[in-house]
């Protein structure tokens, strides 16, 4: 089929980016044809068009205004598009046939720069996984603030490893080798998938990768690194860097660091025990509303809301570390006036990384620049705070903070303090900075002042008072002088027209006013434009220095977030201990505290240890206050390690490696999972990954079946952490019959006080030492405002099951004593004796999932048959 020119050439680049929408830039417009331009019309909701391209239909085509692209390729790369601009690289004006077009960027979800899929105080990750022989290597970076990591996962724990990394990261998109990318998707199974690129095989072969990272880092880069450590990270983070050049088209200077890590130094959160702790999403909306995130963020610098939500997912390890947040902390608190002057100059600091990321780009515009130079004003006041601190990390954070002031003073003469956004409107660059902008300008702006000096000195020259300066736009500017004064004009006027009445001529000096004036407005925009882009290329050579003192000013404004959380909150510096010891007084819940206000949560104290206080067996009613005070105790935990103070009067934190939860449950739809099969699949993760360092939350396991095996299935999880895994365990369960555990050392019986007021029920919300006697299921029933009638109803069903289900514990109590309800026996004493069908069918019942109507019809059927039995 023959098309024309300009559709073959659509055809040629877009060949070479099938699996992109290719934005085509005509004019004023990018347009997309043929799929593309069914696609973006349906996604976008756009008019699709046609036009003639040489072919026997009219070529499907839809199109947006340039100046507007921005939106509408932000909408497609939520949709999980990446999408190709495809730009005119030459003036269509000078072209000889068809104007050259190349393919400037590729856009896709995790490469996105600037606009509105950015979020102040989120990162955007671009992830790359190299599957090796045992393990896996993992890179990530945010190209829009030059954070580039990597890590490898080896051994029997790799894959889970690298899957709860990649769920703390959430990375916008994930790229691995194009063999894999189909399998890598199903065994992912993320709660939040990210969009899946497979990429060419050979970018993550070793020789390869490691060339791109020399050619980033430096020829000997690879020399310094650890060989104890598997290198599964080479091909990951060179197959990165080639799949960004080659998305992106340009050198990424900004990404001149990466920063190895060990999962291992960290403690370990899975997707888990995030979303239970609601550590920065709440389970309920998504939202950061009512998480630990809100309670702590009190940031006031993008830079530093991404580091404190860093620090919270990823608690420490290392007790000196912890220590150093926490004496910085301390000084925050007790010194309102360093943390005021703090806020204040911070607050003034717009987001340096993603400045210098655009800097280094090429992408930012003169406000960038006028932003960046207004945070350089403060820095010095606060590097001087910081330096005049008692704290170690305070003052080293201070002497990290570098204030640039040749940059400042350069941006200071350079550019105009109210630039506009386009670098094509001119008005970019201060008078003064450069002589010719100050000569076009003097001319765009002055020019007829000029000519009218001109005209005023050459009637003075000459004599002649009818000499006037005019321009018409075939003749350019000229002197005009009188028929009748012609023999008074001087010898260096050179004549250009001749009227009826009168000579028109030019003088040297005109010619060149001329030629100044007509050409100065757009010879100064594109002056100013240069002059711009040297600006910013000289200060691409400097984004280290402005990365260097972000991450300083991130981390003042993280310790001055906690400071803040501190004192509004009324915390207490926590105590770190290497005895395995949790000791808290008065404990309670950041977030609920937060939503209810000053004094109104109930406080409660908690001791474990090692020995006689490890796992604490926790009963009472629905809605008493079980799982709030778990989840608790864990995020205390969680704040003391991130270096935080915390919510008790008093706490002594041992170091905890992990933290598992197992609370709550729903089922997993579109993995094929029930609720109680996604309820098992955590406790088998539970017991299979923690330590004896681990602190393990789990709540009312078992539900999810029927009585007597949720029963079986709790007791055995409990003894089985208890005695083979050794973790700090805090148990909640409804099954009184678990509360005889006690009498194995180290399991201890609590409950949640409640006080009887006649029929009613009052909720304490305190844990103390003991079991409870009842669960109060009818007692929440009527607070959750049940009709009377059914409440009444169970009542009455309620009394004439309790002599049925005392009668089967008191069996099942002797079953256990004597072992004959063990399994083994069971199957011995079917062969010697046939058990009765009516006890037989009791046992099989399931009373919690019965109606009370179900309850009472099988009670007659059970008792009808004994009766036929005794007949």
């Amino acid at each position: 089929m023959s098309y024309t020119p300009m559709i073959k050439q659509y055809l040629e680049i877009k060949e070479q980016y099938p699996d992109t929408v290719l934005f085509f830039r005509l004019g004023d417009f990018y347009e997309m044809f043929f799929e593309d331009a069914h696609l973006a019309s349906r996604e976008l909701e756009i008019t699709l068009t046609g036009r003639d391209g040489g072919g026997s239909e009219r070529i499907p085509m839809c199109g947006v205004p340039y100046h507007a692209a921005e939106g509408y390729i932000a909408r497609l790369i939520e949709k999980g598009r990446k999408v190709a601009i495809c730009e005119q690289i030459e003036d269509p004006s000078f072209a000889k046939g068809i104007v050259r077009r190349e393919v400037t960027r590729v856009i896709t979800p995790g490469t996105v720069m600037d606009g509105f899929l950015l979020e102040d105080k989120n990162n955007n990750y671009l992830a790359s996984v190299a599957p090796g022989k045992d393990g896996f290597g993992l890179a990530v970076s945010d190209i829009s603030t030059g954070a580039f990591m990597a890590a490898s996962f080896s051994g029997p724990g790799a894959r889970l490893g690298l899957n709860e990394e990649l769920a703390r990261l959430k990375p916008a998109e994930v790229i691995i080798p194009l063999s894999e990318a189909g399998s890598f998707s199903k065994e992912l199974g993320l709660a939040d998938m990210p969009a899946v690129s497979g990429f060419r095989e050979d970018a993550y072969r070793p020789d390869e990768a490691g060339r791109a990272l020399e050619a980033q880092f430096g020829a000997s880069f690879l020399d310094g690194q650890n060989d104890d450590e598997p290198d599964y990270w080479i091909p990951a983070a060179g197959a990165l860097l080639i799949y960004l050049k080659e998305t992106q088209k340009r050198e990424l200077s900004h990404l001149n660091k990466l920063q190895f890590y060990h999962p291992g130094k960290f403690m370990v959160l899975d997707a888990t025990a995030r979303r239970n702790l609601e550590l920065t999403k709440a389970i309920i909306d998504g939202s950061r509303r009512n998480t630990l995130l809100h309670v702590l963020d009190h940031t006031v610098t993008a830079m530093g809301g991404r580091l404190i939500k860093n620090w919270i997912e990823r608690p420490l390890l290392d007790r000196d570390e912890i220590e150093e947040r926490l004496q910085a902390v301390e000084e925050l608190v007790e010194n309102v006036f360093l943390r005021r002057d703090l806020q204040d100059g911070l607050k003034n600091i717009y987001d340096l990384e993603r400045l210098a990321g655009r800097i280094s780009f090429g992408t930012a515009n003169a406000r960038d620049l006028v932003a960046l130079r207004k945070s350089l004003a403060h820095l010095p006041g606060i590097k001087s705070l910081l330096e005049q601190s008692d704290a170690n990390l305070l003052r080293s954070t201070g002497r990290a903070v570098d204030v640039m002031e040749d940059i400042r003073a350069l941006l200071e003469s350079a550019i105009e303090d109210d630039p506009p956004l386009s670098l094509r409107d001119g008005g970019i660059i201060k008078d003064g900075f450069n002589p010719e902008v100050d000569r076009l300008r003097f001319a765009s702006r002055d020019g007829k002042l000029m000519l009218a000096g001109l005209e005023e000195r050459e009637r003075a020259r000459t004599g002649i008072k009818s000499l006037k300066v005019g321009y018409n736009r075939v003749f350019g500017y000229y002197i005009e002088v009188t028929k009748s004064n012609l023999h008074m004009a001087p010898d260096d006027y050179q004549r250009r027209q001749t009227l009826a009445n009168a000579e028109r001529f030019i003088t040297p000096e005109l010619k060149e006013y001329e030629d100044m004036i007509l050409g100065a407005g757009e010879r100064l925009v594109q002056l100013e434009y240069h002059l711009f882009n040297s600006i910013r290329e000289k200060l691409s050579g400097m984004t280290g220095r402005i990365q260097g003192t972000a991450e300083a000013i991130a981390r003042a404004d993280a310790l001055f977030s906690l400071g803040e959380a501190a004192v509004r909150g009324g915390y207490t510096r926590p105590v770190i201990n290497s005895e395995g010891a949790i000791t808290i007084r008065d404990g309670r819940h950041p977030v609920l505290e937060d939503v209810l206000g000053p004094g109104r949560f109930v406080p409660n104290d908690t001791v474990m240890d090692d020995n006689e206080n490890r796992l604490f067996l926790i009963t009472g009613p629905n809605m008493a206050g079980k799982s709030t005070y778990m989840r608790q105790v864990a995020l205390i935990v969680l704040m003391a390690q991130a270096g935080s103070f915390v919510p008790a009067s008093f706490a002594g934190i041992c170091l905890v490696d992990r933290i598992f939860t197992r609370i709550g449950a729903a089922d997993d739809l579109s993995g094929g999972q029930s609720t109680f099969m996604v309820e098992m699949n955590e406790c088998r993760a539970i017991v299979m990954n923690a330590t004896p360092k681990s602190l393990i939350l789990m709540d009312e396991v078992g539900r999810g079946t029927s009585t007597y095996d949720g029963i079986s299935i709790a007791r055995a999880l409990a003894e089985y952490i208890h005695r083979r895994v050794g973790s700090k365990t805090l148990f909640s369960t409804h099954y009184h019959e678990l509360t005889d555990l006690d009498n194995l050392p180290g399991i201890v019986n609590y409950n949640v006080a409640v006080k009887e007021d006649g029929e009613n029920i009052i909720f304490l919300r305190k844990v103390v030492p003991g079991k409870a006697d009842r669960s109060y299921g009818i007692h929440v029933a009527k607070l959750a405002g049940l009709p009377g009638q059914i409440i009444s109803r169970s009542a009455e069903i309620l009394k004439s099951l309790e002599p049925v289900i005392e009668s089967a514990r008191q069996v099942a109590a002797a079953g256990e004593a004597d072992g004959s309800f063990s399994k083994e026996n069971r199957e011995e004493n079917n062969v010697k004796q046939e058990e009765h069908p009516v006890l037989r069918e009791l046992r099989g019942l399931d009373v919690q999932r019965m109606t009370p109507l179900e309850a009472i019809n099988k009670l007659y059927q059970l008792q009808k048959s004994l009766n036929d039995c005794i007949l």
